[in-house]
């Protein structure tokens, strides 16, 4: 058989036995989990399955009770994925957010009563280029549109700047809420002072009321909801059983972080990086200074890291315990292991992604968003599972 009839050959079968496969309901997605590469000796094989495509800038993955997945979009869409299919319509009457540069919808996250009362919370910057605020709303969710929506927070004060905006939001086993606000970019020396939102994770109740055990509640000068101060552009935020969280950061070029997240402390941007400013010039002659709290772990270069997640699954056993972190800049999933609460190791997954949200599923897969830096609809909905 000559070499042509018989490379007409193989493409024949080929074509058929896609053929088949199609016919019989098996996806491209399916198709997915089987063209992994091996794994390098030592690390975890993965099955990555695509859930949904088409995408843009997906910044958040939310899990309900009854197997919903909600699904922010940045440019300001909520987008629902029932029974493994994503909705081709978004959530109606949805609030209408400023979008620019990193400037659009946040993080969505479902109460901790959302089986009884239908409520979930949005995080998105509102206003225009010249006057424009972190806000988030609570808001009935009927698996279609939104109603009673209630503004519970509007950062204060406005900016004129659309970058290093946070957004990442965090029940705590309280019941209360955190929030990451970043410093604006131009107003990084705010972050070390109180009478603002920049450069801070703040705390209020559900109905945006302040707790009354925050840190500053009274002290003159200082805004009640802040809870810690000295961040610098957090974008992830997760939670332990054990009730620790832990917090990332972006650093300006390096100085990435990872911080475990306690009541009243300062993190000591700009005081204190192991970064250097966009222009090469030093931020700051300290790594540390007195009054600041060190990172857990630093990244320098910058890997940008966005969503993050802890561990506590069974379908990966190993992997309890850990933490994993998106990167934007470096392109990948970064696998975090810890012991005794401290980072260990480190290794990367999805090398090429630019990796934006990262979240254990009730399934005990990890799902994560990955985007198009340049913002085009070719973002994914990704579900790891072990190979």
């Amino acid at each position: 058989m000559s070499t042509i009839i018989r490379r007409a050959a193989i493409a024949g079968a080929l074509a058929i036995l896609i053929g088949s496969l199609a016919a019989s309901g098996c996806s491209s997605r399916d198709l997915q989990t089987f063209q992994q590469p091996p794994a390098p000796e030592g690390k975890t094989a993965l099955n990555v399955e695509t859930i949904a495509d088409g995408l843009q800038n997906p910044w958040s993955i939310c899990f309900l009770p009854d197997g919903t997945i909600l699904l922010t979009e940045r440019p300001g869409r909520l987008r629902v994925i029932k029974d493994g299919k994503l909705s081709p319509d978004p959530v109606a009457n949805t609030p209408t957010p400023f979008v620019e540069n990193q400037a659009g919808y946040f993080d969505v996250v479902a109460d901790p009563d959302f089986a009884s009362n239908r409520t979930i919370y949005l995080a998105y910057e509102a206003g225009t280029r010249q006057s424009n605020a972190m806000h988030v709303i609570s808001a009935v969710f009927d698996g279609a549109a939104l109603s009673d929506i209630k503004t519970i927070f509007t950062g204060r004060p406005e900016r004129d700047t659309a970058a290093n905006i946070g957004g990442r939001l965090l029940f705590l086993p309280d019941g209360t809420l955190l929030l990451s606000v970043g410093d604006g970019f131009t107003y990084r020396e705010k972050a070390q002072t109180l009478d603002n939102d920049f450069g801070k994770i703040v705390r209020i109740n559900k109905d945006g009321s302040i707790p009354q055990d925050n840190p500053f509640v009274g002290k003159e000068g200082a805004l009640p909801e802040i809870w810690t101060y000295g961040n610098r552009n957090p974008e992830g935020l997760t939670l332990a059983p054990d009730g620790t969280v832990f917090e990332t950061e972006h650093g300006a070029r390096g100085g990435d972080e990872i911080n475990k997240i306690e009541k009243g402390l300062n993190y000591g941007w700009p005081l204190a990086t192991y970064g250097i400013d966009y222009s090469g010039a030093r931020i700051t002659p300290y790594t540390e200074y007195k009054g600041t709290t060190q990172p857990l772990k630093y990244w320098t270069p910058s890997i940008a890291p966005s969503g993050l997640a802890y561990y506590s699954g069974d379908l990966f056993p190993e992997w309890k315990g850990d933490l994993f972190a998106g990167a934007l800049a470096e392109h990948s999933l970064h696998h975090i292991t810890m012991k005794d609460g401290k980072p260990t190791g480190d290794e990367r997954y999805l090398v090429g992604m630019r990796v934006r949200d990262v979240r254990q599923g009730p399934d005990g897969a990890i799902w994560v968003t990955t985007e198009d830096k340049a913002g085009a609809p070719t973002g994914k909905l990704l579900r790891l599972t072990p190979q």
